[in-house]
């Protein structure tokens, strides 16, 4: 009985020293996992998350800061992403139309890609320009403010950040180039503006001269369409894209009245039955979710949400399709983010590293990985054209940066042939954004080759 104790002590005492071990091994890989990014200087300068999972084994590999919250930036757009997957189908309603007594009546649908020079084919355009009857724009109820909760105001006169609208057109921007006149005298200055899609309600372009200009520069006095050119006289042409104001759907509906060939008029009406009206498609959504990601495009994204919101709700409303989308589809999302906007614009949205592995994750599971692979850029492309170069078709990932805020969530395929997804958030570092995306690169490589 006494030897029967003993071998029981020894297999009980080998079993701890086998347990432990274990533990102590992947306790081991985790300060890895932590060292290898935390023991960057100017990682350490502000606030980390980091979440890594294993999607066949339904594990963690490892959280840091995991369940924070954190400034997502444009990675945001993953959410928005989600939505415009699951809810708009595979084409972009371009506008809804019912023929009624000799009339097309027409409702807006918030399509961004209306007359975008991103596309050369433009459906809903030329099927309301083919019409030979009167058309008439209805103007829908809206609650839609031209700019999002938190956006910053030093980003008005910027091109990655038009007003939002249900009758976008023409990306909601203005493109002017400005001309110089090469048959001239060297001591003479002459030049001419060459203005596109110049309908625009209260225009006026004004220009001035400051020698003290390092480039020429054009910019939009705030709440109208008076638009200031300023040369600098040394004689280099140049072009550049404004957002204009859109004072609601007029804007819009000025450009449509001149560019189509019966000149719509505009209607309101407090009901609508949306059963009677069809559907004219514009463009492919995952063309548009494509171009979306590689580039971060915020306009494409908040136009996203407002489609998708007019489409389930009946209104153009960003507040209330988020508080659906949060109640329904994303109600068992780890972290409940604040969430304000499709694009990112705003430093009030708040989501943890974990919300980000989960979005990725059911997108996975609910579309497929290669439709994902087809929409978010890899090495050396879109975002992550100067990134992980040697990573390329092994990592897709969406970028997200404000000032002295980075984020990078996405999947990758290791070397082991194991699927991981993962999401890093730093926020409030110091020092260069380039150098901290490329810690961030290096880390995931090392990851990648560690697994």
């Amino acid at each position: 009985m006494q030897k029967l104790k003993i071998i029981f002590l020894q297999c009980l005492f080998g079993g701890f020293v086998l347990l432990t071990s274990c533990r102590s091994s992947r306790n081991i890989l985790k300060e890895e996992i932590k060292n290898d990014l935390l023991k960057d200087s100017l990682i350490n300068s502000g606030h980390l998350g980091l979440s890594i999972y294993q999607p066949s084994t339904g594990k963690y590999i490892y959280n840091y800061n995991a369940e924070k919250y954190f400034i997502p930036a444009s990675t945001t757009k993953l959410f928005t992403l989600y939505a415009g997957l699951k809810y708009l189908g595979d084409s972009i309603p371009g506008v809804e139309y019912k023929i009624e007594r000799d009339t097309l009546f027409v409702l807006p649908t918030g399509d961004p890609t209306y007359l975008h020079k991103d596309f050369a084919l433009q459906p809903a355009h030329d099927f309301l320009n083919a019409s030979k009857l009167p058309i008439v724009i209805i103007e829908p109820q809206s609650d839609v403010t031209p700019y999002g909760k938190g956006w910053a105001w030093d980003d008005v006169q910027e091109s990655y950040m038009p007003q939002k609208s249900v009758l976008p057109v023409c990306g909601n921007v203005l493109r002017l180039e400005w001309v110089k006149k090469t048959n001239l005298l060297k001591d003479s200055f002459a030049y001419d503006l060459a203005v596109m899609n110049t309908d625009v309600p209260n225009f006026l372009l004004t220009k001035k001269t400051d020698l003290s200009l390092t480039e020429n520069e054009i910019e939009r006095i705030p709440g109208t369409n008076h638009f200031i050119v300023t040369v600098n006289n040394k004689l280099k042409s140049f072009t550049q894209e404004i957002p204009f104001e859109t004072f609601g759907i007029q804007t819009g509906a000025m450009i449509y009245q001149h560019s189509i060939y019966h000149s719509p008029t505009i209607q309101q009406k407090n009901k609508i039955n949306r059963k009677e009206f069809t559907p004219k498609y514009s463009q492919r959504s995952d063309s548009v979710f494509r171009l979306m990601m590689w580039r971060s495009d915020n306009f494409y994204a908040e136009q996203t949400l407002l489609m998708i919101s007019n489409k389930m709700l009946g209104v153009f409303n960003e507040e209330q399709i988020i508080d659906t989308l949060l109640k329904s589809d994303l109600k068992d999302i780890p972290q409940t983010p604040r969430w304000v906007d499709g694009s990112g614009l705003s430093r009030y949205n708040l989501f943890s590293p974990k919300d980000f592995v989960y979005i990725i994750n059911k997108m996975q599971q609910d579309f497929g990985i290669e439709k994902l692979k087809y929409i978010l850029p890899t090495g050396g492309a879109g975002t992550l054209k100067n990134y992980f170069i040697s990573d390329s078709s092994f990592i897709y990932a969406k970028t997200g940066s404000l000032s002295n805020n980075f984020s990078l969530s996405g999947f990758m395929t290791t070397k082991k042939n194991k699927q991981l997804i993962f999401s890093v958030m730093l926020n409030n570092y110091q020092g260069s954004s380039r150098a901290i995306r490329k810690a961030i690169e290096k880390y995931l490589h090392e990851v990648r080759e560690k697994n």
